[in-house]
């Protein structure tokens, strides 16, 4: 059986390849600075925009990973409410999510902070608010006190896919991890933001949530790196792409003498392509943005300024009279009152179905 990489001596003096990661991280270094560059060219509207909805997808998709679905529409709300973004339809949350976004704010927004004990059992505390994780109560707010194991399978038949460091060492492990990440200034932001993240991995200090934990721990890095608070990428969004070899990679390098130059490799392809995929959510935030210039002027109820807004994030699906009344919560009269109003306007044109089959689009993107 092979050793794990905690069960080597020293194992956390990693190495690395330079030569194999030198390109990949030439290129993330610079898709970061082009991506600050575009944001800075745009205005103050379209920057916090396409700010909230990274933000909102890093949360969403770092839940998804772990196979919880959280509502998006509820994770804007409450980011937009806590950084003091003027957005319309609002819409409570529970408080869960209001912990899982708590801590994302916390790493991102307060990033030149130290990372110490109390702040890592903070975060795990709002993401197990009632000290459950589903029907099992789990240890809260504190290091793990039990064995830690990965597996898959029916019960008798476990395939265990990792066997995190013993419960007796995991206070051990988490002071040294802490102390090189808030002493040792010696790394790249970028580079000590992908070791950071497999580090905390292999320790597995809680008893649930170390992966939302560990993707918050990079994001931190990730944001001093840029010295900013403000995400204009999601990389939890790419990891979730990419979710399958995400965890070979993590499980194969888990299993290295030391030597991480695979994970790294992987870590910044990633973060190469999570910057590539930015380039068309700000192209949609941008035209959202040019809309409402044109339209600052005009007079709209909430209704129609929720249904706009739908429709120029990409709507799925025909918007019909029945669908903007259950979606906008009223009847279909007015339902029907608020779609003529934005015709009468030259916002909304019906498509070519009449009766009662038609449906509408923005009139100023309609497709060829």
């Amino acid at each position: 059986m092979p050793k794990y990489i905690y069960e080597y001596e020293n194992w956390t003096a990693f190495t690395w390849q330079y030569k194999a990661i030198n390109v990949l991280f030439g290129e993330v270094r610079l898709g970061q600075g082009k991506i600050i560059g575009q944001m800075n060219a745009l205005g103050f509207a379209a920057k916090s925009e396409t700010a909230l909805t990274a933000l909102t997808l890093e949360v969403v998709k770092s839940s998804e990973i772990e196979g919880e679905i959280l509502n998006y529409d509820q994770v804007r709300s409450s980011i937009a409410r806590r950084l003091g973004i003027n957005t319309a339809g609002l819409v409570p949350s529970s408080r869960y999510l209001e912990g899982v976004v708590e801590m994302m704010l916390d790493a991102t927004q307060r990033y030149r902070l130290p990372l110490t004990e109390e702040r890592l059992w903070g975060w795990h505390a709002a993401l197990f608010p009632t000290g459950y994780s589903g029907p099992y109560p789990i240890e809260v707010g504190r290091y793990r006190t039990g064995q830690m194991r990965v597996v898959s399978g029916a019960m008798g038949k476990e395939k265990v896919h990792y066997e995190a460091v013993k419960p007796q060492w995991v206070k051990i492990e988490m002071d040294k991890f802490l102390a090189w990440f808030n002493q040792d200034h010696s790394l790249d932001l970028v580079l000590k933001a992908a070791i950071a993240h497999f580090w905390f991995i292999i320790i597995h200090p809680f008893d649930d949530g170390n992966g939302r934990i560990g993707r918050a721990i990079t994001e931190m890095l990730l944001a001093r790196a840029e010295g900013s608070g403000e995400r204009f990428y999601s990389l939890s969004s790419q990891i979730l792409t990419q979710r399958k070899q995400y965890y070979e990679v993590l499980q194969k390098v888990q299993y290295s003498s030391g030597d991480i130059t695979e994970w790294l490799v992987w870590f910044l392809e990633c973060l190469k392509n999570a910057m590539s995929a930015t380039e068309h959510l700000t192209q949609l935030i941008v035209q959202k943005a040019k809309f409402w210039q044109q339209h600052e002027h005009t007079p709209l109820n909430e209704r129609q300024r929720l249904m706009i807004n739908k429709l120029l994030d990409g709507l799925v699906g025909k918007l019909q009279t029945s669908k903007w009344a259950k979606m906008t919560k009223t009847s279909t009269d007015t339902g029907l009152r608020d779609i003529k109003d934005l015709i009468d306007k030259g916002i909304l044109q019906p498509t070519e179905a009449a009766g009662r089959n038609v449906s509408y689009q923005l009139a100023d993107i309609i497709q060829a």
